[in-house]
């Protein structure tokens, strides 16, 4: 069995416990998915480490490897051709459970799940020094 790492003030730490019951789409011993229980659209899918981490680069690598599986077999099992995929770090992006977690949001009208308007990430065009200056500081980084 996988490390547990857990905070007993977090929901999903409760819900990977058993301490709250949940409708269990998916599990291995390292990853949680279930049905979010305030969908905003049919098969909203919470899929979470079983490991309490507050944002993405507090989750261990080997738990990190086993997220991208389950995500494939959750959107595959809802049977939808078209989703969105959301994980939020922190309050600023609108996390609001301390707890890493991707939404599986199934889109089968374009009321259902997230609606982005494209005019929002089309509406700026970047120059090119910007463009360079952000490279350069990103890969000075890694």
């Amino acid at each position: 069995m996988a490390e547990f790492n857990a905070d007993d003030k977090c929901l999903f730490c409760a819900i990977v416990a058993g301490k709250i019951p949940c409708y269990k789409v998916y599990e291995t011993d390292k990853i949680l998915a279930f049905l979010d229980i305030s969908p905003v659209s049919e098969g909203h899918t919470q899929v979470i480490p079983k490991y309490h981490a507050k944002t993405l680069l507090d989750v261990p690598d080997e738990y990190m490897s086993e997220i991208g599986p389950v995500l494939k077999k959750v959107i595959k099992a809802i049977g939808v051709e078209q989703y969105n995929v959301l994980q939020n770090n922190g309050k600023l992006a609108f996390q609001h459970i301390d707890h890493v977690h991707f939404h599986v949001l199934p889109k089968t009208t374009p009321q259902d799940g997230l609606v982005l308007r494209i005019e929002d990430f089309v509406s700026r065009k970047a120059p090119p020094e910007e463009l360079e200056a952000t490279l350069k500081k990103i890969k000075a980084r890694i």
